[in-house]
C-alpha cells in the first residue's frame, strides 16, 4: 500500500475536507499536526516547496498538493490511480 501523509492543523476545514475524500475512498493515511510543532511546520515547507498552508498532501514521498488540488485529481479521475485503489 502506498504511504499517504497529510499535514494538518486543529480546527482547518480544508483538512477535514481532504481526510473525509480519503476516507471515503477508503485508504488509510498518517496524519501530521503541525498546530504546535514549529519543526514538523518547517518539514511540511521543506518537503512541498515552500508551501506553509495546509494542508499538504503527499502520497509515496510525492507531494500531491492541498485540498483543493487533491480534489481537483477526484474531478479529473486521476486519483485512484494515484492512491494506488484498482476499480
Amino acid at each position: 500500500m502506498t504511504r499517504i501523509e497529510i499535514y494538518t492543523t486543529m480546527f482547518c476545514g480544508y483538512c477535514a475536507r481532504a481526510k473525509k475524500l480519503l476516507e471515503h475512498k477508503g485508504v488509510a493515511f498518517v496524519e501530521i499536526d503541525v498546530s504546535m510543532d514549529a519543526d514538523k511546520r518547517r518539514e511540511m515547507a521543506e518537503r512541498s516547496g515552500g508551501r506553509r498552508t495546509v494542508p499538504q498532501i503527499f502520497v509515496g514521498g510525492a507531494h500531491i498538493g492541498d485540498s483543493q488540488e487533491l480534489h481537483a485529481l477526484e474531478r479529473a479521475g486521476r486519483l485512484d490511480s494515484i492512491l494506488g485503489i484498482t476499480p
